[in-house]
């Protein structure tokens, strides 16, 4: 079993920055897909960005604005988001498959002025 905890969300305003963090609660597989996801009110979760070894997947909505990394040593994932829009505003999940998905608890996100 593995839990994921994220770090980092909060209220920003339009055009400002935010960094979410990861954590997993045990070693993770450096081969397998870490990422994020987000669901804003009354929408579907949706993909952000995902990370399997050094490859890399974006949303077309979040691209050139948000920067998925990880450090398998620390057993983390991380989102830079930068030029943060209104429609960023979500409830963001981190995301762990390795055989099996693995879900955090969500981070609240607000990009409002």
């Amino acid at each position: 079993q593995v839990q994921l905890v994220e770090s980092g969300g909060g209220l920003v305003q339009p055009g400002g920055s935010l960094r979410l963090s990861c954590t997993a609660s045990r070693n993770i597989f450096s081969g397998a897909t870490m990422g994020w996801y987000r669901q804003a009110p009354g929408k579907q979760r949706e993909l952000v960005a995902v990370i399997t070894g050094g490859s890399t997947n974006y949303a077309d909505s979040v691209k050139g604005r948000f920067t998925i990394s990880r450090d398998n040593a620390k057993n983390a994932v991380y989102l830079q988001m930068n030029s943060l829009k209104p429609e960023d505003t979500a409830v963001y999940y981190c995301y762990y498959f390795h055989a099996y998905v693995y879900w955090g608890q969500g981070t609240q996100v607000t990009v409002s002025s």
